[in-house]
């Protein structure tokens, strides 16, 4: 575990080198604790792929104070206690009528176009970290067999819903933005809503599986093309 100040009232905990479920697994554990120990003093935790972004307080407390109290908590490295997060079944409108991207993804990859949705829909993806927009979550890891780079010229709007990949990574556009993903498909279900209680349907530590759906049920679970 390393610590390191990153901004007048923050400091950031890198746990290793490198993404992997038992990292995150720490960070998911690393995150509850601090919670729990900080109080008043906490503004916000930051989970990343392989590191925690803690941000206090500076008026109530200081970068000593707090890098005392995250070595004292943090001193057993274990994963013990942490549970395990919920499983999330996305729709996904897989075509190359909803993923501008997916046709050329499957030319890339010599694969055919069924190939490429049923390799994605096979993996469960962790959810290492939310960020980029709200309800925007880093899901990991793809099959390298569908692994493509970002596109060289990212698009001015991507559509909201779109599911897509970049490197070994795969997400859903929570609402319309900028992107430079490959659009593989569509997905109906909203990733942030902040009118409801529960504002993103996933978070931190979750599992993500993806299922294929048709034309017809995608419209008809409020999906726009």
């Amino acid at each position: 575990m390393k610590i390191e100040v990153a901004g007048e009232n923050s400091l950031i905990i890198y746990f290793g080198d490198s993404a992997s479920p038992e990292i995150s697994a720490q960070v998911q554990k690393a995150a509850r604790q601090l919670q729990e120990q900080f109080t008043d003093k906490l503004i916000d935790l930051v989970p990343s792929y392989a590191s925690l972004l803690v941000i206090y307080d500076a008026l109530l407390t200081d970068h000593f104070h707090v890098q005392s109290i995250i070595k004292r908590t943090l001193s057993d490295s274990s994963t013990v206690g942490v549970t395990a997060g919920k499983v999330v079944i996305l729709p996904v409108y897989y075509s190359p009528e909803s993923g501008a991207d997916l046709e050329a993804l499957a030319k890339r990859a010599n694969l055919t176009v069924d190939e490429v949705i049923e390799i994605h829909q096979q993996t469960e993806y962790r959810v290492y970290a939310i960020g980029f927009a709200p309800g925007f979550a880093y899901l990991g890891e793809v099959d390298p067999r569908i692994a493509t780079p970002r596109l060289a010229i990212p698009r001015l709007k991507v559509p909201r819903g779109a599911v897509a990949i970049a490197d070994r990574q795969t997400a859903v556009y929570p609402a319309q933005s900028p992107g430079g993903w490959n659009i593989i498909g569509l997905c109906p279900q909203r990733m942030f809503d902040p009118t409801a209680t529960t504002t993103m349907p996933v978070e931190v530590g979750d599992t993500v599986k993806f299922k294929a759906i048709g034309k017809d049920e995608f419209i008809a679970l409020g999906g726009e093309l």
